[in-house]
């Protein structure tokens, strides 16, 4: 039987290639998404990926949500957690909303859909969890304070929860992108883009298919040696 798969934020940018390589690969995927339908109904229609509409930051709508996707797909054994969302300023301008917006989104989000998953898995023997960090989270990024501690936070996250995942079959890792070809890249002025891309040693940006291909090594049944780690597709721009 095909494994179910869930990826948040499945719809655009990164989440969209994630959803299309599951698909080809074999799994059940469900898209998740936040508030675009025209946007999610146009993917869905592309692509046949059935697309469900909750806001991570919200336990209870996760909760539901993973539910719906249980009684129309199956049991979730792959999770892979890619909803964020940015707030940017620097400290001095920052509120505390835009803080706590960006926490609940991109860190709260892992621990909500980790949560609701987490004792069917166990039960199973079974889990795949792939939590998308950012190379601003492992570097820092100027006017990024929020999105830099929630993403780094992944990493940490990521870390902890493979070691309670490791015995009962479970794996838990991140992968942390670095500059990648989607709408959010696309909407940084070109002279700032242009020196983001100088920076990087080999001349590019990502594509989303790059992550999408890690997504797949990392979910795969006979990836069950792998847990804990944390795979840097940046293109050498950060290295440690």
């Amino acid at each position: 039987m095909a494994r179910v798969a869930v990826v948040t934020g499945g719809t655009r940018g990164i989440g969209e290639a994630i959803s299309i390589g599951l698909k080809k690969a074999g799994y059940l995927v469900a898209a998740n998404y936040a508030g675009n339908d025209e946007r999610a109904k146009a993917f869905s229609d592309k692509t046949g990926i059935a697309a469900f509409k909750w806001d991570v930051s919200s336990f209870d709508e996760c909760k539901k949500g993973m539910e719906a996707v249980a009684a129309q797909l199956g049991p979730v054994d792959v999770i892979v957690n890619n909803a964020g969302i940015t707030r940017d300023a620097t400290m001095k301008k920052m509120g505390r909303q835009a803080w706590d917006d960006v926490m609940d989104t991109n860190l709260g989000g892992c621990f909500n859909m980790c949560k609701v998953a987490w004792d069917g898995m166990l039960e199973r023997n079974f889990g795949r969890i792939v939590n998308i960090g950012s190379i601003n989270g492992q570097a820092g990024q100027y006017g990024q304070v929020n999105y830099a501690a929630a993403k780094s936070g992944i990493h940490g996250f990521t870390k902890a929860l493979a070691q309670e995942g490791a015995a009962k079959g479970i794996t838990v890792n991140a992968i942390a992108p670095g500059y990648i070809d989607t709408d959010m890249v696309a909407a940084v002025p070109p002279d700032v883009l242009d020196k983001i891309v100088a920076r990087i040693p080999v001349k590019r940006l990502g594509k989303a298919d790059e992550i999408a291909r890690a997504v797949l090594f990392l979910v795969a049944d006979d990836g069950g040696f792998i847990t804990g780690s944390t795979l840097s597709i940046n293109g050498g721009q950060h290295m440690y």
